[in-house]
């Protein structure tokens, strides 16, 4: 008798036990309140999404995915039926995307609402109201991805034509032509700063300091040369990178970002220096110029100054041409 009361005993706990567990998983698994069903229709992929995967509002979990299949009504696209808590602010403004949890390529249904409407978006069971599905950032990438790969081609046949052989060698003859053209500027600023010297009176000494100050206006040119020369020669080789087998494509974004740096550079610094020297040079030489012509004008100038001006009409002393004082 013993033996069958404590086996009694152990039963009714083992049955206890179990309706306990019974009733905490349907405590736990039950849903609060009514839901209410919406449909999402899309041409889109949907991959990442499965039955029960989480359904937010803005971060926030209002629901969950019910099922996913083909519609019927709109052949070729995936109907995504959703199951949202009524108290979620549904209007008829409200869209969905598909969002990504981390790097699991597990997706979920991110709903928003850019607030055009603020009426509520009524649905039931038998005929659920359809909330657009939007595609993602990374569906449009995937969408405008062919797109950009022929632009991305475009762009670098383009540079390649630019940093062409025939481009190149243009480049260096305009360089070459350029330092020939500063030489010779060079030898002419020194052949008159030793005629100068040579010949004039040491009355003249402002004269050669202008002689230097061209030498050295020259000398900066011929350093804006030099540094054209060697942008030339950085952007041979940067050419020549770019025509090696796999460099075109493979490095294009580095090319593009060295190519941008030196243009900068060109433009921000070496050509207003070159702007600046070369009108440095002009005015030197114009007034070079006035003073070799007002010497070969009056040469006695030198010893006994320009002297006074004649007087003009109306002055004491003034003598009209062909009249007589």
């Amino acid at each position: 008798m013993e033996n069958k009361a404590h086996a009694l005993a152990a039963g009714a706990f083992v049955l206890g036990v179990t309706a306990l567990l019974v009733a905490l998983a349907f405590w736990l698994t039950r849903d609060v309140g009514m839901p209410s069903v919406y449909e999402l229709s899309t041409g889109a992929s949907v991959s990442g999404l499965q039955p029960q995967a989480p359904v937010r509002y803005r971060g926030v979990a209002v629901g969950k995915v019910t099922a996913i299949g083909f519609d019927p009504q709109v052949p070729g696209h995936v109907l995504v039926r959703v199951a949202v808590d009524a108290a979620a602010p549904i209007t008829r403004s409200t869209f969905a995307t598909l969002s990504y949890q981390g790097v699991t390529g597990l997706a979920f249904v991110q709903l928003d609402d850019d607030g055009e409407s603020p009426e509520a978006l009524p649905s039931d069971g038998e005929h659920p109201a359809r909330i657009p599905l939007k595609p993602s950032l990374l569906g449009r990438l995937a969408e405008q991805g062919p797109a950009m790969l022929v632009q991305l081609e475009e762009a670098s046949k383009r540079l390649n034509q630019a940093l062409g052989d025939d481009n190149q060698k243009r480049l260096s003859s305009s360089l070459e032509q350029l330092t020939q053209a500063a030489g010779d500027v060079s030898q002419l600023a020194l052949h008159l700063d030793a005629t100068l010297t040579r010949r004039l009176d040491p009355a003249l000494a402002s004269a050669p300091a202008l002689a230097a100050d061209t030498g050295k206006t020259l000398r900066s040119l011929q350093t804006a040369a030099d540094e054209l020369s060697r942008t030339a020669d950085a952007i041979g080789q940067t050419a020549r990178r770019l025509n090696e087998r796999g460099g075109a494509l493979d490095k294009l974004t580095e090319g593009t970002d060295a190519l941008t740096r030196a243009a900068d550079s060109f433009g921000a610094t070496t050509l207003p220096r070159v702007n600046r020297v070369s009108e440095d040079t002009s005015r030197a030489a114009r007034q070079l110029s006035r003073t070799v012509n007002a010497i070969n004008d009056n040469p006695q100038s030198l010893l006994f100054g320009h002297g006074a001006a004649p007087p003009g009409p109306g002055e004491p002393g003034f003598v009209a041409p062909g009249g007589s004082r």
